[in-house]
């Protein structure tokens, strides 16, 4: 399979993982929050394990062991450190009755962090396409839990199902346009400064916006199932590392 080929079926499998958000309809709060929290631990794991085991050290590979590589990883963090303090995004991991009247906003901000998702999955793609499928699965892994929480904010919000499935499904496909941008630019520049760039945006979404969500409750067993979850999903993209050296 050629690699526009892969960044299409990337793309659009990313947009469909936007209609697991209809799940929140046949959970209650209580029970989408047992199955909520875990993920997003495992998620944090696997963003942290993808960003320092796989792309960081792809990115040295290809663009060698400078300081530019490093510059494009803060610029990285930098730059979703900047869409939270001016757009007001965050990744929803909470029950739908903490929130008010933000579908819209809900809707431009993560069309905006899908855009930039493509564009890093596609010059993964470009670069290496063992890398391609890692940086994917990584970036599913944070997705799933993000569009339980997106979808139950839309429908808390005045949404109809079909509305906020919709909009949703929509919203995800900039992910696919980001690819394909990704992989025009290919023929032009050499899009590998956006591997680096990408892992700063996944360190930034796990250290920043999840793991807070999963380290404030005081049950000991929550406590034990989210450090298990997040080592999980580190030692899982670490072995995946190992047996792909």
């Amino acid at each position: 399979m050629s690699t526009l080929a892969w960044i299409i079926v990337s793309g659009l499998l990313m947009s469909a993982i936007a209609l697991t958000g209809s799940l929140t309809l046949l959970l209650p709060p209580k029970t989408f929050n047992r199955l909520v929290l875990p993920l997003v631990a495992l998620a944090a794991g696997s963003l942290l394990g993808g960003a320092l085991f796989h792309m960081l050290r792809e990115s040295v590979a290809a663009l060698g062991n400078e300081l530019t590589v490093y510059g494009w990883l803060a610029l990285g963090i930098v730059t979703f450190f900047v869409l939270e303090q001016y757009l007001h995004w965050h990744h929803c991991h909470r029950p739908v009755s903490e929130h008010g009247h933000v579908g819209y906003l809900i809707l431009l901000a993560d069309g905006l962090h899908n855009l930039i998702g493509g564009l890093a999955v596609g010059s993964a793609f470009i670069l290496d396409i063992e890398l391609g499928i890692v940086t994917w699965l990584v970036a599913a892994a944070h997705e799933v839990p993000q569009e339980l929480g997106d979808f139950g904010i839309l429908v808390h919000s005045g949404w109809s199902k079909r509305q906020a499935l919709s909009y949703n499904g929509l919203s995800a496909l900039t992910f696919l346009v980001g690819g394909v941008i990704a992989y025009g630019l290919a023929g032009s520049i050499d899009v590998s400064f956006l591997v680096p760039f990408a892992a700063g945006n996944f360190i930034y979404i796990a250290a920043a916006d999840l793991l807070p969500r999963v380290t404030v409750q005081e049950s000991p067993v929550e406590k034990v199932s989210h450090t298990v979850s997040f080592f999980a999903g580190l030692g899982l993209l670490y072995l995946i590392a190992l047996v792909a050296t």
